[in-house]
């Protein structure tokens, strides 16, 4: 695993994952899944870095045209790292990154689950969850 923010943006892979920090050591078998899919794994902690300097460096990275995958994971009910799956949205507003595919997943009791981008979207949004909620 490489530390996202002191890597070089040139050295990047087709499939590109990146996780919060403390994903390998309280998940272990989730991180095992992901290694699966690529070996190419970041880590940043949204505790210790800013969301800004994480949305930069991969904007950097993006701009070298190799990335084709790109993949968040976080462990699930981390109020800091619930911010990485954020990036995606901030990306779009800085860049196209329509030819990339975008998968977020949080891990829990040693799973990945898929998180749709219309969850993300709604976790930024309270007052339209608590509609969804009211009207449940």
């Amino acid at each position: 695993m490489k530390d996202l923010l002191k890597t070089n943006c040139f050295d990047v892979q087709e499939t590109m994952i990146i996780v919060g920090s403390c994903l390998k050591s309280m998940q272990p078998e989730s991180y095992k899944e992901l290694e699966k899919i690529s070996s190419n794994i970041y880590d940043v902690c949204l505790e210790k870095e800013h969301l800004n300097m994480v949305v930069t460096k991969i904007i950097g990275m993006i701009a070298r045209g190799k990335i084709k995958n790109l993949i968040f994971a976080t462990v699930d009910k981390s109020p800091h790292c619930v911010q990485l799956h954020y990036v995606i949205k901030e990306l779009e507003n800085a860049i196209d990154i329509s030819n990339i595919n975008i998968v977020n997943y949080v891990a829990t009791n040693d799973k990945l689950v898929l998180i749709p981008l219309e969850v993300i979207s709604l976790s930024k949004n309270l007052s339209k969850l608590k509609e969804k909620i009211d009207n449940n």
